[in-house]
């Protein structure tokens, strides 16, 4: 909990920590496709907390990245949407599923060292 930075992917601010697996929905690919096992590197990072330090971004911080992998490809939780148009008798429901990329986090770099090493 001492060591976390907050990123900006898929229009979304993310917290994340070495070690653990997030779910993001855009990645902006050089390639076309994302496998799984593809090595992958943020450089949109807002804030890096290190012990007792903060380091703020404006937007974003230099020199900093968050470094990890792409596991698989998923889906979030079903949102369904009803539609009533009253004195109609109308009903419409329908439904759909977001698809995710869920990824982990490897490293998490700042000014040229690894933070997770010390």
């Amino acid at each position: 909990m001492n060591r976390y930075a907050i990123i900006d992917i898929g229009g979304k601010q993310l917290r994340v920590e070495q070690g653990r697996f997030h779910d993001a929905r855009h990645f902006a690919p050089v390639r076309p496709a994302l496998t799984s096992n593809t090595k992958i590197s943020i450089n949109r990072v807002l804030l890096i907390r290190h012990g007792s330090s903060i380091n703020f971004g404006y937007p974003w911080l230099k020199d900093a990245a968050v470094k990890g992998r792409i596991l698989h490809g998923c889906f979030k939780e079903k949102l369904v949407i009803q539609k009533i148009h009253s004195k109609k008798k109308t009903r419409r429901t329908f439904g759909y599923r977001e698809s995710m990329t869920r990824f982990v986090v490897d490293s998490i770099s700042f000014g040229g060292e690894d933070l997770n090493k010390s």
